[in-house]
């Protein structure tokens, strides 16, 4: 890309980015979820479930995100740490989409196993610890989350049908949803959007989510040529995204997906 082409998406996409990266952004969107708490513990598991959950109708995604904090007395912190079997009858017949009360067993296990009895202070440590001197990118961090999230000496019996609901890097996935929750953790809370919770990962390594609208976008302005929305080319888009600004990447996210979903560019 030549320096004046350059220059000219960057302004361009600036604009964009700071169009979409304000609080009314936030009303039609799964991060309004995480939104209705103050709570640190509330906002991650809050946010946590609203990113898995996040494929199919906007509105169908806020409501099973709702009716899943609904179950937990709006206190999800609280609930993770204290459930107990019989506190899940009432989830029994919770679905959305293809995710069901078998995989939502299994994520609050391993919230749980996160927070309680790992007494860690915060879900960040489930993705950083797994970080390597010298990242430039969060991929260690998924691949890392995912082996931990299904580990059968920590689980044993958990179910295979479950693997489907956490993608990783090293299944060339995308991993658009997981790359969604950090970037709504890690960046600056600046403009009321993200939250900016988590500070052992810098916002330089994150990678875009990538869905079509994005890929979309990407492609028409030559930021991605990679045919196929895998891993390769979300790390494509988000390299080429880091040239524009080396520091904060993934405030692109912002304009790609509004030009792509909004104006339907």
């Amino acid at each position: 890309m030549k320096n004046s082409s350059k220059d000219n998406l960057a302004q361009f996409l600036n604009t964009k980015a700071a169009l979409y990266e304000q609080p009314d952004f936030i009303t039609d969107d799964p991060i309004s979820i995480p939104h209705l708490f103050s709570a640190s513990q509330d906002i991650e598991i809050a946010g946590f479930f609203a990113a898995i959950l996040a494929w199919g109708n906007r509105k169908s995604i806020i409501n099973s995100c709702k009716r899943l904090l609904q179950l937990m007395d709006q206190a999800p912190y609280d609930f993770v740490m204290n459930f107990e079997e019989t506190d899940l009858k009432p989830f029994v017949h919770f679905v959305h989409r293809t995710f069901n009360a078998t995989d939502l067993f299994h994520f609050l296990d391993f919230l749980q196993y996160q927070y309680k009895t790992q007494k860690q202070p915060s879900l960040q440590t489930a993705f950083s610890k797994h970080l390597q001197p010298g990242d430039t990118t969060v991929e260690n961090a998924l691949v890392g989350f995912r082996r931990s999230f299904f580990d059968a000496k920590t689980f044993p019996h958990y179910p295979a049908r479950t693997q489907k609901h956490i993608a990783t890097p090293e299944r060339k996935s995308a991993c658009k949803r997981l790359n969604m929750y950090l970037r709504w953790m890690v960046r600056s809370n600046e403009k009321g959007v993200d939250f900016g919770l988590w500070k052992k990962i810098r916002p330089a390594q994150l990678v875009c989510p990538l869905d079509l609208h994005v890929a979309r976008v990407a492609r028409h302005f030559n930021l991605l040529h990679r045919p196929n929305n895998d891993w390769q080319a979300a790390l494509e888009l988000s390299g080429q995204l880091r040239l524009l600004d080396p520091e904060d990447p993934v405030r692109y996210d912002f304009a790609l997906f509004g030009l792509g979903v909004i104006e339907k560019f």
